[in-house]
């Protein structure tokens, strides 16, 4: 699954032009490595946003197949490490 679209889907941002938006910008990182819009996300992988306060990381626990992930739910597809 794409990054921005993931982003979107397990509810780390609002909406998916964010997530893009962001990707744009170069605030969010792959494994540590900046990452485009269309980088595939897979199980493991660490993905970083680097706000201006400081910066979150998730760890990819599962890649959803539906568009959107109930709120309730989301701690089975992300877990929120602790910020840099």
């Amino acid at each position: 699954m794409r990054v921005d679209k993931w982003l979107s889907a397990v509810n780390v941002v609002k909406r998916r032009t964010v997530a893009t938006d962001m990707l744009k910008s170069g605030v969010v990182s792959v494994n540590g490595i900046v990452a485009k819009a269309s980088k595939n996300v897979a199980v493991g992988d660490i993905v970083t946003i680097a706000y201006l306060k400081g910066s979150k990381s998730y760890k990819v626990l599962q890649i959803p197949t539906t568009k959107t992930v109930p709120k309730t739910q989301k701690d089975a597809f992300v877990e929120e490490l602790d910020g840099e």
